[in-house]
């Protein structure tokens, strides 16, 4: 029976299988095309994928320091509370559950269901918008009812999404056309830039962080969660790297450079895979993002069961299940409200317009360790190197992105921050003045005992 509290059942190959599986979603699909027109060369845009995994690596060592010195569920709304940043941590957590979370989960099923129309063109329309919410709820059942099953479904969902792309890689590999990499553009055009190629490849190195959400239920958090952090990056840099090799080797770059469906057409040049190509694309996808949403669904509950924990959101969110010891009405609080938002469109504006206060934040998480370092509790048994230098190349990649996605939006992006400012920190105050002083009461060290009188 549960104690109330959320247990250590994960080991290290779900924690692994965790973050990877968060990673490699959908838009590895399209994005090798944005990648090779941004860069504008085959070689640049080989490079940036390697850069840009490289500059992920910064960014997942400050997030294993914090982790492994606070190992609670929460992520980034934990460190920004130790650093003293509360109304900034809700903010975060406020953002993340209305706009963001619970949109994701319903884009990701909806993109599934796309796919499988293809196949079964009946699923359109009303009833594909069933088929997603009982996608969703099949996923649900399985990470309501048990952590530890949860992250075995996790680890096989994910292998079987990293097959089919190491058969593309190993298809390339045989049958790919070096001439394609002397690839030069004509006299008079734009050759792209390298920096612009790996702005492209930020957004499909993003998700590792996604354990430290569940960093409260890690077994063994101090060895477990820098190496999976640390792992999942080796892992995914190395398979994006090899897909840009193997597809750039496949296709023509001037063609690479027009595609927007970049695995689909790479995989057509594959001696006798031309009349299957987009058959096998699409079985792929349907798997890449089902692991996806699946990893989404076990971990994104975490944040609010961390902050209803904390005072700072409606308690019921806190119910550990008596039984199967998850967080059990934060998982059905979310998926209620993404099986909603499956009936609205437009999700992905709206997920793109509130990022960008989730991405400042972020780098607010990696400017945390400068705060948190100062605290008498901070022991975290892993210390990344040269943690100054480490913690300003996280920010400056944060930074790279959320101006992106400024530029990307503006006054969108703007207006959605404020909306969350707006809307949050009156609720924030609401809470901490209803809840603070229980919290205070319970931090505060017991009074001593008086001795009992003697009878006369």
């Amino acid at each position: 029976m549960s104690n109330g509290t959320l247990t250590r059942k994960l080991g290290f190959w779900s924690a692994l299988a965790l973050a990877v599986g968060t990673t490699i979603g959908s838009g590895i699909f399209v994005s090798t095309g944005d990648v090779a027109r941004a860069a504008g060369l085959p070689s640049m845009s080989i490079l940036a994928w390697i850069i840009g995994g490289v500059i992920a690596i910064p960014q997942v060592m400050v997030l294993a320091e914090l982790s492994t010195a606070y190992p609670e569920n929460g992520s980034g709304y934990v460190y920004l509370n130790k650093a003293g940043w509360r109304p900034l941590a809700f903010l975060y957590g406020w953002a993340t559950f209305w706009a963001l979370d619970p949109p994701s989960i319903s884009i990701m099923a909806l993109a599934i269901v796309t796919y499988l129309a293809s196949f079964f063109p009946f699923f359109s329309g009303i009833a594909g918008k069933l088929l997603g919410i009982a996608i969703i709820l099949f996923i649900t059942s399985i990470h309501y009812r048990s952590v530890k099953e949860g992250g075995r479904f996790q680890v096989i969902i994910t292998l079987l999404k990293i097959i089919p792309f190491l058969i593309v890689i190993a298809l390339g590999l045989m049958y790919m056309n070096y001439d394609h990499f002397s690839y030069t553009p004509a006299a008079g055009t734009h050759s792209g830039s390298l920096i612009g190629g790996v702005s492209a490849t930020t957004w499909a190195y993003t998700g590792m962080a996604s354990i430290c959400f569940m960093a409260g239920e890690i077994r063994n958090p101090g060895k477990v969660l820098p190496k999976a952090l640390i792992s999942s990056v080796l892992i995914v840099l190395g398979l994006y790297t090899l897909l840009s090799v193997c597809i750039t080797g496949l296709m023509p770059f001037d063609k690479l450079m027009g595609s927007s469906a970049a695995v689909s057409d790479a995989v057509s040049y594959i001696p006798g895979f031309s009349g299957i190509a987009s058959s096998f694309v699409a079985v792929t996808a349907i798997i890449v993002i089902l692991g996806a949403l699946s990893s989404c669904i076990m971990f994104q509950p975490r944040l609010e069961y961390a902050m209803a924990k904390d005072g700072l959101f409606f308690q019921r969110f806190a119910k550990v299940h008596p039984k199967y010891e998850t967080p059990s009405f934060s998982i059905l609080a979310q998926v209620t409200y993404a099986c909603i938002l499956v009936f609205f469109s437009n999700l992905t504006a709206l997920l793109g317009y509130f990022t960008l206060i989730q991405l400042v934040i972020n780098i607010l998480d990696f400017a945390a360790i400068y705060k948190c370092r100062k605290r008498e509790d901070y022991k975290p048994i892993y210390r990344m190197p040269f943690w100054r230098i480490t913690t300003v190349l996280a920010i400056l990649g944060a930074a790279w992105l959320a101006w992106g996605t400024f530029t990307w939006a503006p006054l969108e992006g703007m207006i959605a921050a404020l909306i969350v400012i707006v809307t949050g920190l009156p609720v924030y105050y609401y809470w901490e003045k209803k809840y603070g002083r229980l919290r205070n009461q319970d931090s505060s060290p017991p009074m001593m005992a008086q001795p009992a009188k003697k009878e006369l």
